[in-house]
């Protein structure tokens, strides 16, 4: 290659790296635009249409700031985030672990698939009154909201997790055995990185099901944490109020998905560059 080619190269290197920082740009651009829209039509159209229930942006902010000042925000936000931490963890390291070995095992997954698929369509609200039955007396604690949240998590990373090892490219294998590589070889290098973008995706869909899973037991076990706070200002009519936990639970899920799709741009590089 000579010197004008490899200056051309990088000049057109420089031009592929700042068109994509201005679609970076423009993409945020039209994200924070389109909150920008529904919190105006929000602020000045809601309480013209019903100032009861859609209490504008404004009241919800000022109210933020009183359940701070009282410390009831930063109490309830504290139990919610340690139910919702341990029931991701279990849902995250079973879902995973029984997703690769089903996976891998033609045996356990013809096992296991027809008691994942009925639990799995069954409405997992259904279960939480049965949860807490099986807890007994320990029901007033953590452990069957802990539970709760793991129930409605796990399936997405399970079924996630055992869709990506089922369909690693048989080529890649053929073409990892044919150079004699070890089983610990053929899982980093060929399966764990085509299953990686299964597993983050499933992961995203559990934190989202996690949230919903996190508030239906904090409903229907214990009335604590973030699902206590809409619970008690919903029945005062406190509708300014009772958003700050929506908004905060809707806050956790944005940023943690956020997170996951950081982890994705270290783990799995190639995914963005294919987007």
């Amino acid at each position: 290659m000579t010197i004008r080619e490899a200056q051309a190269t990088a000049a057109s290197a420089v031009v592929a790296r700042r068109r994509a920082g201005r679609l970076h740009l423009s993409d945020w651009a039209v994200r924070l635009g389109s909150v920008a829209l529904v919190l105006g039509l929000w602020e000045f159209a809601g309480p013209r249409l019903n100032p009861l229930i859609l209490r504008p942006p404004s009241a919800i902010f000022r109210a933020f700031f009183e359940l701070v000042g009282t410390g009831e925000l930063q109490e309830a936000f504290g139990q919610s985030l340690r139910e919702f931490a341990a029931g991701m963890a279990i849902a995250l390291v079973a879902g995973i672990l029984i997703g690769v070995a089903s996976g891998r095992n033609r045996f356990i997954y013809n096992a296991i698939d027809p008691i994942v698929g009925a639990l799995y369509s069954t409405p997992s609200v259904a279960l939480v009154p049965l949860i807490s039955v099986a807890f007994g007396r320990a029901a007033m604690g953590d452990e069957p909201r802990i539970a709760t949240v793991a129930l409605f998590a796990i399936f997405p990373i399970l079924i996630n997790t055992q869709q990506g090892v089922r369909n690693v490219d048989q080529s890649l294998l053929e073409v990892a055995r044919a150079f004699s590589s070890s089983e610990r070889r053929l899982w980093t290098d060929v399966i764990l990185p085509s299953a990686t973008p299964f597993v983050l995706a499933g992961v995203r869909l559990a934190i989202g099901r996690g949230l919903i899973g996190m508030i239906v037991a904090e409903f229907l076990i214990g009335l604590v944490g973030l699902g206590y706070l809409i619970i008690a200002y919903e029945n005062v009519f406190r509708i300014d109020r009772m958003f700050v936990p929506v908004v905060v639970v809707s806050a956790m899920g944005i940023l943690l998905m956020s997170f996951v799709q950081w982890i994705e741009g270290r783990v799995a590089p190639w995914l963005r560059r294919e987007q």
